[in-house]
């Protein structure tokens, strides 16, 4: 048995592939059958039929049936390939070196043999007339059960004969998707599907390489309907391999899609062009970051921000200004400046340039601007929010020392430092009252005018009034009836003679101190001195004030120890 089984691997092996001469075979070895098993059986069946009735017959090739399906199971679990199985191929691949098998590796030989033993069963099922000699068609038509036996044989499709040019699956009520294992017979002239319940996609993709492809019958199954893209392959094609298949296209539906599509589209185009519009000109801060316009609030924003303008978020109201404390959507508390006052065209053109300066600030001792806000019937700045006081409040409550008031003079003097460098046409606020304080006593410059650039004695006179209002802890516009000519005239009556009545006596001063107070109100008298015509240069008062300071922190004063009982009173000099 197992002398005629190579026979049978051996026709097979040569059919997988058409050769250009004829296959070699063992020699003295007649090839006689196909498949030697399946030609016993079916002597013995001629003999049983001409003996039985009709209606034993009928039982018999049932039984015969089931018979050759559990020998192909018993075969492919059993048999494997003779010694000399990888030599014929290597001869095989000599002579045609385009089989598929060719490039195969040793560990495919197995399947390859495989191959041979389900093409052998295969081709006696679909009753070929010659399995020796060709293997032209694979008809599994009307047989349910076994359809799937040999469809999930994929090492059988992957060696498919050449030989075979028509696949006849039809009326097996086959579910799902299309079998794509199928099309690894390229070589195919005809395909029968029709009469299933498959579902899903017609792969176009891989049914177009098929070019001797002519007959293609997919009638009768639930297939999705093809893309309009894709009606002209299935015009190579009789219409009637695809009735009732599902692929073509009501034209019904396609009416009503088309109105539907008319009337639905424009509208939507309506809806998308509004809702972009109303995110990109009332609510930016919606849209993603990269398409947000920077600093840029509109009044939306602003009312959001401050809950609407509620008594809640107020701080402060006054002539022509209302202060709010808001949150950002990112959760960044900010403070709001929302300006009453009706300015024109070219005020706001004005008002927008300054912010587009401001915006650019970056420095840890100025106030970070946010933003703005420009429009008709609203205008504001959105700055940080610093939960500190002004300078002037924490003079007047705290009573600071010595060192944390040379700590605000140092940040004051590098944020103008900054701003020399940096944006010398901008202007500011050093009054002790408009100069704010954060929660770690950094001060922050937070009112600016852009444009109008004052002289360099101006600047160096506002910081000499700074530094007297920081040593002096004196309001010069509330406690003196001239104002700042009287406090400046009361230092000088009293320095260097009495400096008790000039230096803030709730400071505990050690001898050193006093003397860094002493050439700091010095300092101060020469910033504010308009009769000289030479004033000490802002990085030099920088670095007067920076000297005073490290030498504080390098020897820190201790308020209870023996030398600060000693020096518990500003001495008179």
């Amino acid at each position: 048995m197992q002398f005629k089984y190579l026979r049978g691997w051996r026709g097979m092996l040569d059919l997988l592939h058409i050769l250009p001469q004829p296959p070699t075979f063992a020699p003295n070895v007649q090839v006689r059958s196909f498949f030697p098993y399946n030609l016993r059986q079916f002597e013995f069946m001629k003999d049983t039929i001409a003996m039985a009735s009709i209606s034993a017959t009928f039982s018999f090739l049932f039984f015969i049936r089931l018979s050759v399906y559990a020998t192909l199971v018993e075969d492919l679990n059993n048999l494997h390939p003779p010694p000399d199985f990888n030599s014929t191929i290597t001869t095989n691949c000599l002579n045609n070196p385009s089989l598929r098998y060719c490039n195969s590796s040793p560990e495919d030989l197995n399947d390859i043999f495989k191959s041979t033993i389900v093409a052998s069963h295969l081709c006696n099922e679909s009753k070929n007339p010659n399995c020796v000699e060709s293997f032209p068609k694979i008809d599994l038509k009307n047989k349910p059960k076994i359809v799937p036996l040999y469809l999930s044989f994929n090492f059988f499709w992957k060696y498919c004969p050449l030989t075979i040019l028509t696949i006849d699956i039809s009326n097996n009520s086959m579910k799902g998707s299309f079998p794509l294992e199928i099309l690894q017979c390229t070589q195919i002239q005809v395909l029968d599907l029709s009469h299933n319940g498959l579902t899903g996609e017609v792969p176009i993709q891989s049914l177009f390489p098929l070019n001797n492809l002519t007959v293609l019958n997919l009638s009768y199954n639930h297939f999705s309907e093809s893309k309009i893209s894709d009606a002209y392959f299935f015009e190579r094609f009789n219409a009637s391999c695809v009735i009732q298949s599902g692929i073509l296209p009501n034209h019904r539906n396609y009416t009503i899609k088309a109105v539907i599509l008319l009337i639905l589209f424009p509208i939507s185009l309506i809806l998308f062009v509004g809702c972009f519009g109303w995110l990109c000109f009332v609510r930016p801060d919606y849209l993603p970051r990269m398409f947000q316009r920077r600093h840029k609030f509109t009044p939306s924003m602003i009312e959001s921000i401050t809950n609407e303008f509620s008594r809640r978020n107020a701080v402060a109201k006054g002539e022509g200004v209302d202060i709010y404390r808001g949150s950002l959507g990112d959760g960044t508390e900010v403070r709001i400046e929302i300006y009453n006052d009706g300015i024109s065209r070219d005020n706001r053109r004005k008002f927008v340039e300054e912010c587009k300066v401001l915006v650019q600030f970056c420095h840890k001792n100025i106030v970070q601007v946010m933003g703005w806000c420009d429009n008709q019937r609203l205008r504001a700045i959105v700055t940080e929010w610093t939960d500190g006081e002004t300078v002037e409040m924490w003079l007047s409550d705290t009573a600071p020392p010595w060192t944390h008031r040379l700590k605000v003079m140092k940040g004051v003097l590098d944020g103008m430092c900054y701003l020399e460098e940096q944006w010398p046409e901008v202007e500011y606020d050093l009054r002790t009252s408009s100069v704010l304080l954060s929660s770690n006593v950094e001060p922050l410059i937070s009112r600016f005018k852009v444009g109008n650039r004052s002289n360099c004695a101006k600047k160096i006179y506002k910081v000499g009034m700074f530094l007297l209002e920081i040593i002096a802890n004196r309001r010069p516009n509330e406690d003196f009836d001239e104002g700042e000519a009287d406090f400046i005239q009361h230092i000088r009556r009293h320095y260097p003679g009495s400096l008790q009545k000039v230096i803030d006596e709730r400071m505990k001063l050690s001898e050193n101190m006093v003397n860094q107070a002493k050439n700091g109100i010095g300092l101060g008298l020469m910033c504010i001195d308009q009769s000289s015509t030479k004033h000490p240069s802002l990085s030099h008062i920088f670095n007067m004030i920076s000297k005073a300071y490290e030498s504080c922190l390098a020897l820190p004063f201790q308020h209870h120890s023996e030398d600060s009982r000693r020096h518990n009173r500003v001495p008179s000099v």
